[in-house]
């Protein structure tokens, strides 16, 4: 079983921020895949579906971004190597992806979380790039609304990430890493 782990801040004020672009590939996965994602017990929301034949869990923490790990850090634990964690990432520009395997969080504070409550660095990350501004402090920025000219990429981001991580489960992360990591946002992903 694979598990996809979607990072962001619960709650209807954060729906379109920056740092909720993981919630956002949920809840289009869910779409696409006609997932009905439902709240537990646990801090989390969930849904199953399947993806080339394989079982996949698609997981929101319920807690706040720096907290994720409390919720999620025992699942991916338990899924370590088919575990993928979608997240933002102020240090790529707006609209790249990059897969990645292990490391440390790079200053991702809900990676930071899921690592110290997995307890483990092993599990892959599907990195959107939402760039950042010089003159606006991170934690604000990464809090802000997406404008009017970054959505229509971040809409593409979004749906370049549910590909690379339909293939990673499908043919590999290491033929998802080839494909998707020498794509650049600003020549359409070619």
């Amino acid at each position: 079983m694979w598990v996809v782990v979607g990072l962001g801040n619960p709650g209807c004020k954060y729906k379109k921020t920056r740092h909720n672009v993981g919630f956002m590939v949920i809840d289009e996965l869910a779409l696409r895949f006609n997932v009905d994602m439902k709240g537990g017990k646990a801090q989390v929301v969930t849904g199953s579906c399947q993806i080339a034949g394989e079982e996949v869990s698609l997981l929101k923490p319920l807690t706040f971004m720096n907290l994720s790990g409390t919720a999620v850090g025992r699942l991916v634990r338990m899924a370590s190597e088919r575990a993928i964690i979608v997240q933002d990432d102020v240090d790529m520009p707006l609209g790249r992806l990059k897969i990645k395997y292990g490391g440390s969080s790079g200053g991702h504070r809900g990676v930071a979380s899921i690592i110290e409550h997995a307890a483990t660095k092993d599990f892959y990350r599907v990195k959107i790039g939402i760039g950042k501004d010089p003159y606006v402090p991170v934690e604000d920025y990464v809090l802000g609304k997406f404008t009017s000219k970054e959505f229509p990429l971040i809409v593409d981001a979004v749906n370049e990430a549910m590909e690379a991580i339909e293939c990673i489960i499908s043919e590999g992360p290491q033929k998802a890493m080839n494909l998707y990591n020498r794509r650049d946002a600003s020549n359409g992903g070619n």
